[in-house]
């Protein structure tokens, strides 16, 4: 069974998503701890509950979701998984960073490259990679079909959808991404966002006010 456990972190609020089922295998999505505080949070967790961290993936790669990501991809010797029309997005974040009170150096761990029609396996579960930008140019969702679930990043929120006037970002495409990667998935799917709470398609079909035109 597929257990998610939520860690909101740093000032932006961020959700780090840490997923693992029955056999103690997991992955790590979108690090957003910003201190020591925050780290040893999620890495007592993990120790606690004796699950091997399988991989580490991100749905994009701006600042409040890669926060994180030299100590993960450090403690647990893994390569960060994203889709390559990010990588200019996280090379930025260092020039940025000041602005928000952060020091960010430069990435220094291994990448590798997903795209749309990917699977990403670990343990009993597999997690469909699924191309959604408009938030960012190379935003992933990551779908567990079998357990109706979407780790969705900053595409779709509660009532809301991802903001689109940062750099890489498009109103357009992000609603096409939403409309035709997403809702067809079905409205029983739950989707854990990136900031905020959970939401399910059905509902956000129905209530968005971004999306009923």
């Amino acid at each position: 069974m597929l257990k998610i456990k939520i860690f909101t972190f740093n000032p932006f609020q961020e959700n780090t998503y840490l997923l693992f089922d029955d056999t103690k295998k997991g992955v790590i999505v979108d690090p957003g701890c910003s201190n020591s505080s925050e780290e040893k949070e999620l890495s007592r967790f993990i120790e606690e509950n004796q699950i091997e961290v399988v991989h580490i993936l991100n749905t994009h790669c701006h600042i409040d979701h890669v926060l994180g990501l030299d100590f993960v991809c450090d403690k647990y010797k893994l390569p960060v998984q994203f889709h390559k029309d990010d990588l200019p997005v996280l090379e930025a974040v260092p020039n940025y960073a000041s602005m928000y009170g952060f020091s960010v150096p430069a990435f220094g761990g291994e990448m590798k490259f997903i795209k749309e029609g990917d699977v990403i396996s670990f343990g009993e579960t597999k997690l469909d990679v699924i191309f959604a930008p408009g938030h960012a140019p190379g935003h992933v969702v990551f779908v567990a079909r079998k357990e109706k679930v979407i780790i969705g990043g900053d595409v779709l929120f509660y009532s809301s959808i991802g903001r689109t006037d940062l750099p890489g970002g498009d109103h357009d495409t992000l609603i096409k991404s939403i409309k035709t990667k997403l809702f067809p998935l079905g409205d029983d799917f739950t989707v854990y966002s990136g900031h905020g709470q959970k939401t399910t398609i059905g509902f956000e079909r129905k209530n968005n006010p971004f999306l009923n035109d």
